[in-house]
């Protein structure tokens, strides 16, 4: 069970807490005027799901599946992975909102000005309607929808050797979540239907994550803060990721070099990038670390340092 911590304000008996801090999340959603659909976008959102041109790319005979915590319904990533020689080829699914959407209409400007779903405590506020995120651009299972599909291939060691994206229709067989997903690849019982994906995710993540520690990245394998709401009590629960969330992750993020890649090739787009870190911000880490009693073996430089542990 995960670990967590109630949320208490005095007189919390009589919902005086639970009322309080749902009304400072409205306020908070309404500072940032992200609140409810206007009714124009609600209505352009119903004619765009109602309407959908699906590419002419057929690609639904590849067996997608999803990954997502339970319950989920706003599925915007799906993938297939299968070996290719001594290497792997990674198909990656990510929904095509921009299908639904028409330039400079209600629905266009409402999705500039919001960016990207916002997580309350208690609740979300969408970037796109329901009818939508939640329904016809969803990879729900068995249903044709119109998506971004990248394909990567690797090598024997998880390096890139190519990325090409195009527009395809595409289908989804599973909705997977990840505590029941990592059970079946950990007891051996995944269906045939998409268990080579999921053993491969295993292997293709974990060579990506050597990547990483080669290059110098870290990733902090900090526990999930979860908000437990029950009647009038407020809970803060604190999870740790499972290994398959990790290896998910790094599915996105090879799907991110590979579109790198792409505009660095072509020479157009942004890129964010950070600098080598300064080397006196590194023999202060270790100071700190060895002020706290934390054992940093001299050898082991700081990416594989974060790995360890």
């Amino acid at each position: 069970m995960p670990q967590g911590r109630v949320i208490r304000v005095a007189h919390a008996d009589d919902g005086v807490a639970a009322q309080s801090l749902r009304r400072g999340v409205a306020a908070l959603q309404a500072e940032l005027e992200v609140t409810d659909f206007a009714a124009d976008v609600l209505a352009e959102a119903e004619r765009a799901a109602a309407s959908v041109v699906l590419p002419d790319n057929d690609q639904t005979a590849i067996g997608f599946v999803t990954i997502d915590p339970p319950g989920s319904m706003d599925l915007d990533q799906a993938m297939h992975i299968e070996r290719n020689g001594g290497g792997y080829t990674i198909r990656y699914a990510i929904a095509d909102l921009a299908s639904f959407v028409t330039a400079g209409g209600a629905l266009d400007i409402e999705v500039n000005k919001r960016g990207l779903t916002l997580y309350g405590a208690d609740s979300s506020v969408p970037l796109h309607p329901e009818v939508l995120s939640h329904g016809a651009a969803s990879l729900l299972p068995d249903q044709i929808r119109p998506a971004l599909l990248w394909r990567t291939e690797l090598d024997a060691k998880g390096a890139i050797v190519s990325t090409h994206v195009e527009r395809a229709r595409v289908k989804s067989i599973a909705r997977l979540d990840y505590a029941s997903v990592q059970t079946a690849l950990d007891n051996d019982t995944l269906p045939d239907a998409y268990a080579e994906t999921i053993r491969l995710l295993k292997e293709v993540g974990e060579l990506r994550i050597q990547q990483e520690i080669d290059r110098g990245g870290i990733t902090l394998n900090l526990p999930d803060q979860e908000i437990e709401v029950v009647g009038e009590e407020w809970r803060l629960n604190f999870r740790q990721q499972l290994p398959i969330e990790e290896w998910n992750a790094q599915i996105s993020l090879l799907t991110g070099f590979g579109a790198a890649n792409l505009m660095l090739g072509a020479k157009v787009g942004l890129l964010r990038t950070l600098p080598p870190p300064d080397p006196r911000d590194i023999d202060r880490l270790r100071r700190t670390a060895a002020a706290l009693g934390v054992d940093w073996e001299p050898r082991l430089c700081r990416s594989s340092y974060a790995a360890s542990t």
